[in-house]
């Protein structure tokens, strides 16, 4: 990661080390692409590759979109039919599209901390941006989450109540938005969802923890919902789908709890029915379509940081 002073961004790996202010200024400047901002030649003549080893729609589709917009060109890796599947290691692959001449690699990663693994072995012209790996970190989902957060309540976080619901244990997103809610100074953050699934290291630290999805509701700015992540957990975190959207489901009724004017979050894919009703994930308050519009400026901001030229 590159230092606060620094005008390039090195990589983007998580928002842990990325100092509040390059945060800030990430966040004006997908904010001025979101309003209409034009940069088509700022890549030209770039490879950037999307490097997926897990499956994605919105993270894999928005960072090639904001790469074309920006003029770079766009190579897809597919590790399903790729050379992968006949043994090749994720360090080969990566040395590969560097011997291809791939300077910017985006890259998700089923195993926690493989991200970072393969910048260790990145080459001085080539940027690394974390598309998600395990469940530690999606920095760009962090980032479009505050970007449509300032859009809805503005800048200044430091009145806003924000609870974060669901399954904490198993998200990247969650600890990403929690990283980030801390460095843009957020008043106070909620964090609500069944013992089983809410982590027990210091990733709450500073949370309001509840149990109580109605409780925890009471007077918030935002709800963020999250995905119940069946395919990371063990089985019996939960007793059934039934009880979970019983007990942490978000309906319109539950809706009223928060604030008049809350705004409701999720990072998609939706399970609708078990975490969020569609009433409430179609509804006026839902900001989940802004969400993947703002993913777009967001990664347009973060590939221009690390690959334009100086």
């Amino acid at each position: 990661m590159s230092n606060e002073s620094s005008p390039r961004l090195r990589h983007l790996l998580d928002l842990v080390s990325l100092p509040a202010s390059r945060m800030d200024a990430l966040l004006r400047r997908a904010q001025a692409f979101a309003d209409g901002a034009q940069a088509p030649s700022a890549l030209a003549g770039v490879a950037v590759c999307t490097l997926f080893f897990e499956p994605s729609t919105r993270t894999r589709l928005s960072f090639q979109l904001a790469a074309q917009r920006l003029g770079a060109y766009i190579l897809n890796f597919d590790a399903s039919t790729s050379s992968v599947t006949k043994g090749e290691t994720d360090l080969d692959t990566f040395r590969t599209l560097q011997a291809m001449g791939a300077r910017g690699i985006v890259i998700r990663h089923r195993i926690d901390g493989a991200v970072a693994a393969l910048a260790a072995a990145a080459n001085p012209n080539v940027a690394v941006f974390n598309a998600g790996d395990g469940r530690s970190h999606h920095p760009t989902q962090g980032l479009l989450d505050m970007l449509t957060l300032r859009q809805a309540k503005g800048e200044d976080f430091s009145k806003l109540k924000v609870l974060i619901v669901g399954d904490v244990k198993h998200s990247r997103v969650a600890r990403s938005d929690l990283h980030a809610l801390r460095a843009l100074g957020c008043g106070e953050i909620r964090v609500c969802g069944p013992a089983s699934l809410l982590p027990e290291d210091d990733t709450l630290a500073g949370c309001q923890v509840s149990h109580d999805f109605d409780a925890a509701l009471d007077g918030v700015d935002v709800v963020m919902m999250l995905r119940l992540q069946r395919e990371r957990m063990a089985e019996g975190l939960v007793a059934s789908l039934e009880d979970y959207h019983r007990d942490y489901g978000l309906t319109a009724a539950r809706l009223r709890r928060a604030a008049p004017d809350a705004v409701v979050m999720h990072p998609g894919p939706m399970n609708r029915g078990i975490e969020i009703t569609d009433e409430v994930a179609d509804g006026p308050q839902s900001r989940v379509l802004t969400q993947v519009a703002n993913g777009v400026a967001v990664r347009m901001a973060v590939l221009e940081a690390a690959l334009a030229p100086a």
